[in-house]
């Protein structure tokens, strides 16, 4: 077993979820940040490439993740926090965007699905919007 799986598997209940969330999250951010980089320099800056690219890799890689975390022999509890809601979690959130979307129609949910996920999208948009207006009013 991993050393920090054991390590993490011999905390108290009530700290082990937040430390896999943690020890996942800074390492996901910090990847976010240098493929952000790199894509840029790649594919320049015309089109946001770098997330557009940056959200379907965390799109496959938690669909490995959860689809593996189905197997406990596979990935424990701690390492599917650590992976899909530490790592995953801060290195796109589109990644759980997307997984709520796709449950729900695997839940026979289609026409939910559709309206979270284009009614996420629109108010999104419309709060960076308001966000904006909010900054401006508040700068004059």
């Amino acid at each position: 077993m991993n050393p920090l799986l054991q390590w993490l598997g011999a905390m108290p209940a009530p700290l082990r979820s937040p430390l896999a969330i943690i020890l996942g999250a800074i390492p996901g951010a910090l990847a976010r940040y240098y493929a952000t980089i790199f894509l840029a320099r790649v594919f320049g800056n015309d089109l946001p490439y770098a997330t557009f690219l940056i959200n379907f890799s965390g799109c496959v890689g938690m669909g490995l993740v959860v689809t593996l975390a189905t197997q406990p022999a596979l990935v424990s509890p701690d390492l599917r926090l650590l992976l899909a809601v530490g790592f995953l979690g801060s290195y796109t959130t589109f990644s759980t965007y997307a997984l709520e979307v796709t449950s729900l129609w695997r839940m026979g949910q289609f026409g939910e699905g559709v309206l979270y996920g284009l009614g996420s999208l629109v108010i999104g948009a419309i709060g960076i919007l308001l966000g904006n207006l909010i900054a401006h009013r508040l700068t004059i």
